[in-house]
């Protein structure tokens, strides 16, 4: 098959889809890479990396695009790159359609088989998915911590305390990958980490696992006594698919303390708070109700080669399934992957996102003749 590998467009996005190494593999397997020219510069890989694994750079998206069957990015489509989509392409990457009925649309109309990695599930998990939770969930706690400080326009409050004053309280919603990574990252600051759950087996869980922080069921009216108290949030909630549940109201947010802060790791998925909305790494953050928000929807792109290297780790395998035996064959070998299928064939064919924008959903076995 032939691959591509176009530059990530997105703003402030440094990841790539490969790193040589995988680019090689898939060459020694038989398959043609066709790799965008200075697309690897942000993880810090050279073209001449790439080029010695067998790939043929080419100058622009429009080559990549033109000459690869399947193309494999790490961010979603952007309106150029939706132009370029053809219904002969597969599109393997993070799409997060939830978040946008317009990118959903326009996926659709474009007729291409669009495979989601954070919609892969296997025996109950997200194995394309944890690794970016796991540096997002890191980072939350890193850059919670950082805009705490005063000249951030913080409450002036040192996470880890010192002796003789008392440490700053962290709540994280949702003790899934992202959750855990944050509280394990805010414990070990030295701060009081209350973690937000709903799933008794994963409190019982986290419980016997989690020292130095603590489990409460997750309600609003258990939210709202903590957040007065609390210095800082991070939403860390996930429905696989769909559009992240509104959990923390604007009459919530007026309960913080004024300089307290809030990160959305859910952003990607329209976020878990009504006052969120995508920010960037160059402008990460907002202020609403004296709290400051920081909703940077690609988080994982500030740490590209760490992330690049993660994401390869788990992506590998799949990208090799598909190019070795196309769309129906990887399906018929790993039935997990129709759980990815976004859109086949001008038909929209994930039922969470169809739910989020009352649009019409194609089961994608039939949508893929395959029932």
């Amino acid at each position: 098959m032939k691959i591509g590998i176009p530059k990530e467009i997105k703003a402030q996005e440094a990841r790539i889809a490969m790193i040589p190494g995988v680019v090689g593999e898939l060459v020694r397997r038989g398959h043609e890479v066709f790799v965008q020219q200075s697309s690897g510069e942000g993880s810090s890989y050279t073209d001449e990396q790439y080029v010695a694994q067998g790939a043929t750079m080419v100058p622009d998206a429009a080559a990549v695009f033109g000459s690869a069957d399947m193309i494999v990015k790490v961010k979603e489509p952007q309106p150029e790159e939706i132009a370029l989509l053809e219904p002969r392409h597969i599109l393997f990457t993070y799409l997060h359609l939830a978040a946008s009925k317009k990118l959903t649309e326009d996926l659709v109309a474009t007729g291409c088989t669009a495979i989601a990695y954070e919609t892969v599930e296997v025996k109950g998990r997200l194995p394309l998915l944890e690794p970016m939770s796991e540096i997002a969930g890191r980072m939350s706690s890193i850059v919670g911590s950082y805009h705490l400080a005063k000249h951030a326009g913080g409450r002036g409050i040192l996470l880890g305390g010192v002796p003789g004053v008392a440490p700053g309280r962290v709540v994280v919603i949702g003790g899934g990958t992202a959750g855990v990574n944050a509280a394990r990252v805010a414990t070990g600051i030295g701060a009081d980490v209350t973690i937000l759950e709903v799933d008794f087996d994963r409190m019982r869980f986290l419980d016997i696992t989690m020292d130095g922080a603590r489990t409460v069921y997750s309600s609003e009216t258990n939210l709202a006594e903590l957040l007065p108290r609390v210095d800082l949030v991070i939403g860390a909630v996930l429905v696989p698919g769909a559009a992240a549940p509104k959990l923390i109201t604007r009459e919530m947010l007026r309960m913080m303390p004024s300089g307290s802060v809030f990160v959305d790791i859910a952003v990607d998925q329209g976020g878990c708070a009504e006052t969120t909305r995508p920010t960037t790494h160059h402008a990460p953050t907002f202020v609403e109700e004296d709290v400051i928000h920081y909703c940077v929807a690609n988080m994982p792109g500030a740490y590209a080669r760490t992330a690049t290297q993660a994401l390869c780790n788990v992506t590998q395998r799949w990208v090799g399934l598909l190019a070795d035996e196309g769309v129906q064959g990887a399906c018929t070998r790993q039935p997990d992957l129709i759980g990815g299928i976004n859109c086949h064939g001008g038909q929209l064919t994930c039922e969470p996102v169809g739910s989020a924008h009352g649009l019409p959903v194609t089961p994608a076995r039939e949508a893929l003749g395959m029932s």
